[in-house]
């Protein structure tokens, strides 16, 4: 796990992002309601620097890439450009997400709605079984301490199964005291690594506060 929020598996080069949400800026802007509309740029250049410090052999998004359906059609040249680029010398896998046309247009890669390698399977929503990695759920820990209250993107993870940060520039959060997250562990009984500075802090979910 990486504190910018993205999965590295050293052995397969393989860098997992999850939620990038490309293009909700203009999606928000077809609906009145102006938004930065830089924030795919902004998500790109951040793996664009994921790329450079792990060199992987491919890259896997794990779903909800596009905020809307009509998003790969929006991207600017020039992102479009910056994409192609990141894809350039790798395979580049986009699972399937609610938000995502399946398959996208005009965005290069391969697309499926799940994906097994040895014992791990990647997809967008987790639905708890063991060796799952997911995306979907976007946790947030806020942490409680010294009068003030911090609240971070994390992981959360039994050891057993993880869910991921949404990556996307724009993407918001859902408490991991959620009940959502019961569902997928079980149990409250989970630790939250919530992202820092050069570093990640496990918190036991069961600390960590509620909305």
């Amino acid at each position: 796990m990486d504190c910018d929020g993205a999965l590295y598996w050293p052995e397969e080069r393989v860098l997992v992002i999850a939620d990038l949400h490309l293009e909700k800026g203009s999606s928000f802007a077809t609906r009145g309601v102006l938004l930065p509309p830089y924030d795919t740029a902004a998500t790109l250049e951040r793996i664009a620097a994921l790329i450079a410090r792990f060199a992987p052999h491919a890259v896997i998004a794990l779903g909800d890439s596009f905020h809307d359906r009509k998003g790969p059609a929006r991207i600017a040249p020039a992102d479009r450009a910056a994409l192609a680029g990141l894809q350039r010398g790798r395979d580049w896998i986009w699972i399937a997400g609610n938000h995502d046309p399946d398959p996208a247009e005009g965005v290069g890669g391969s697309f499926g709605g799940a994906l097994a390698i040895g014992a791990l399977v990647f997809r967008h929503e987790p639905t708890g079984a063991k060796g799952e990695i997911a995306g979907h759920l976007h946790p947030v820990a806020r942490v409680a301490g010294r009068g003030r209250t911090v609240s971070r993107r994390c992981f959360a993870s039994d050891g057993a199964r993880l869910v991921m940060p949404a990556f996307g520039a724009f993407t918001g959060g859902l408490n991991v005291r959620h009940r959502a997250f019961a569902d997928v562990f079980g149990t409250f009984a989970f630790t939250a690594h919530l992202l820092g500075e050069g570093r990640l802090y496990a918190i036991a979910a069961a600390r960590c506060a509620a909305d």
